[in-house]
Parts: structure tokens; C-alpha cells; sequence
């Protein structure tokens, strides 16, 4: 294959992920639909068998039959795991394409990083049983790949500022540690909800199917915590010693620089509140989100509106 056949399929492969996560994203949603839908079938069938003159009789049941919402879940997950392979071959065949590590722009850096994101989510998936974050991580990965495609840019050499070996090391570490930031992201702003529900006396059949609050908060900590330690290593030790061979400095306040800076203060303060003021469950999770919030403002927001050394990488 030549380089132009190589870019050629990266670009359908990555356009064929897009749909399938889509249609992940679909099943998904229905399978929450279905759980109402479940939830609400036997209050239905209890009030209707209370009619006078009637005589009720239950529905024969077979257990060998899944719900459908448990169907959906999933098919859900095999559509990701279609979409996930096929956005790492987009991965694999552009940096073939391109002949260097496919993340030298926001469209590579988009595409690699929901790639990563759902690798990492398939894996614990595997370990831990979190398909309970489906529907926040798919829908998050649909809507960095459309950020991705309106910021495409054909396959082709890296500025000179980018040849380094620490480029691999720096993106790869700071990718792998976003994606462990969106899904303590997400298990923070479920906890937020059902404890909210729980408040209420209210917690609907969507909220019952999560774990419960302290479970998720377990797992916001766990993930944020290994995903600060690698942010540690990839965006303030891998990142100016890379910056030292590009421009000659460590360190120059260039504005993803401040911003890295910003986002590892807030993980930080998350971290130590945790553990000397005991900070769990809500204030925990709001310090979380805000942290998110400081990384996709870190990765996408300085280089669509705040010029600096980075801008090569829109």
C-alpha cells in the first residue's frame, strides 16, 4: 500500500467508527428507555389485577429470555468495542500514513485520545463492570470525534518543534491519563445525581441500576489517582524536559502550559483534601468535574481561543 493508500483508509476506518460508536451511543439510550420501561410494566400489571371480578394471572416467565434492556447493554458494548477497532486501525494506518506517531494535530489528538478513552473503558469494563458509564463515555467520544473531524487536516510531516522521542512519551502519558479523568469524571457526576435522588426519596430505575454511591466514589478516587500520577509525569516532568529541546526552556508560562499547570493544581487539591480533611463523597466529586472541566480546556480550549507556542497542534 502507498502513503496515500494508507491515509485513504485511515479516514474511512475512522468514519466507519464514528457511526458504529454512534450507533453504541443509540443502544445505549434505548437500554436506559427499556429500564423505565421495565421498571414500570410491574406497577402496571399489580394495578390492573386489583380490578373487581378479575382474576389475576401472572405472565409466564422464562428466565432463559433477558430483558431487553440488558440486550441492548450488551449490544451496546459490542458495537463499542467494533467502534474502538476500528478507530485504532484510523490510528495505526495514519501514523503509517503519515510516516510518524499519528497526534501532531487536533484532529490526531482527538482521534487517538477517544481511542485510548475507550480502550482503557473497555478494560475496565473487562476488570471492574463499569458499563454503568456507557452512555457518558460514548456520548463524550462521539462528540471529541466531531471536534476531531472539524479540525481535520490531511496526513503529513510534524513541524520541527515536534521531532522529539518525547512527544511519545509526553501525549502518550497525558492521553492515558485524560481518559482515566473522564471516567472519574463520570462516576463523580453520576454520584452527584444519585445522591441528589437519594436526598428526594426519589431514585428513579436508571439511578437504581448504578452502584451505589460509595462505590462510585471508590472509583472516582482510584482513577483520579493513578490518572494525577501519569498527568505528574506526562504534562509537568515529560512536557518541559521536551520543551527544553524544542525552544531551549523548561518552563516559559506558555498558556497550555499555564492551563496543564491549572489542571494539575485542581487534581492535586482534589487528592490532598481526600486524604487530610477527609473530604469524600459530594465536595469530592464537584472538585473532580471542576478538574475535568480544567483539562478539556487544557487540551481543546487554549488552542481554539488563546494563541501561544502550541498552536501548531490545531
Amino acid at each position: 500500500m502507498t502513503l496515500a493508500d494508507y491515509a485513504e483508509f485511515s479516514n474511512y476506518a475512522v468514519a466507519s467508527g464514528t457511526v458504529v460508536l454512534a450507533l453504541a451511543f443509540l443502544a445505549h439510550l434505548g437500554e436506559l428507555l427499556f429500564v423505565r420501561q421495565e421498571a414500570v410494566e410491574p406497577v402496571a400489571a399489580a394495578a390492573g389485577s386489583g380490578a373487581p371480578g378479575t382474576v389475576a394471572v401472572a405472565p409466564p416467565e422464562d428466565d432463559d429470555v433477558p430483558p431487553r434492556s440488558a440486550v441492548l447493554s450488551r449490544v451496546g458494548v459490542a458495537l463499542t468495542v467494533v467502534a474502538t477497532g476500528l478507530l485504532v486501525a484510523g490510528v495505526v494506518t495514519r501514523a503509517l500514513a503519515s510516516q510518524r506517531v499519528p497526534w501532531g494535530n487536533m484532529y490526531e489528538f482527538g482521534l487517538t485520545g477517544v481511542s485510548i478513552a475507550l480502550v482503557v473503558y473497555l478494560v475496565l469494563v473487562r476488570i471492574t463492570s463499569v458499563q454503568w458509564i456507557a452512555p457518558l463515555v460514548t456520548g463524550f467520544g462521539l462528540a471529541i470525534l466531531g471536534l476531531a473531524w472539524s479540525a481535520y487536516v490531511p496526513a503529513g510531516p510534524l513541524v520541527p518543534a515536534l521531532h522529539s522521542y518525547w512527544l511519545v512519551i509526553h501525549v502518550a502519558a497525558v492521553m492515558i491519563a485524560g481518559a482515566l479523568f473522564l471516567v472519574g469524571a463520570s462516576a463523580s457526576l453520576l454520584y452527584l445525581l444519585k445522591e441528589r435522588a437519594e436526598n428526594r426519596g426519589a431514585v428513579g430505575p436508571i439511578l437504581r441500576r448504578v452502584p451505589t454511591i460509595a462505590a462510585m466514589d471508590r472509583l472516582a478516587y482510584r482513577t483520579h489517582a493513578v490518572g494525577f500520577v501519569l498527568w505528574t509525569f506526562g504534562a509537568l516532568i515529560a512536557g518541559p524536559i521536551w520543551a527544553h529541546y524544542a525552544w531551549g526552556r523548561y518552563w516559559g508560562w506558555d498558556p497550555k502550559e499555564v492551563w496543564a499547570f491549572v489542571t494539575w493544581v485542581v487534581y492535586a487539591g482534589y487528592l490532598h483534601a481526600r486524604a487530610t480533611a477527609g473530604w469524600k463523597g459530594r465536595r469530592a466529586a464537584v472538585i473532580a468535574l471542576l478538574g475535568f472541566a480544567t483539562f478539556l480546556f487544557s487540551y481543546y480550549g487554549v488552542n481554539i481561543f488563546v494563541p501561544g507556542l502550541h498552536s501548531y497542534a490545531k
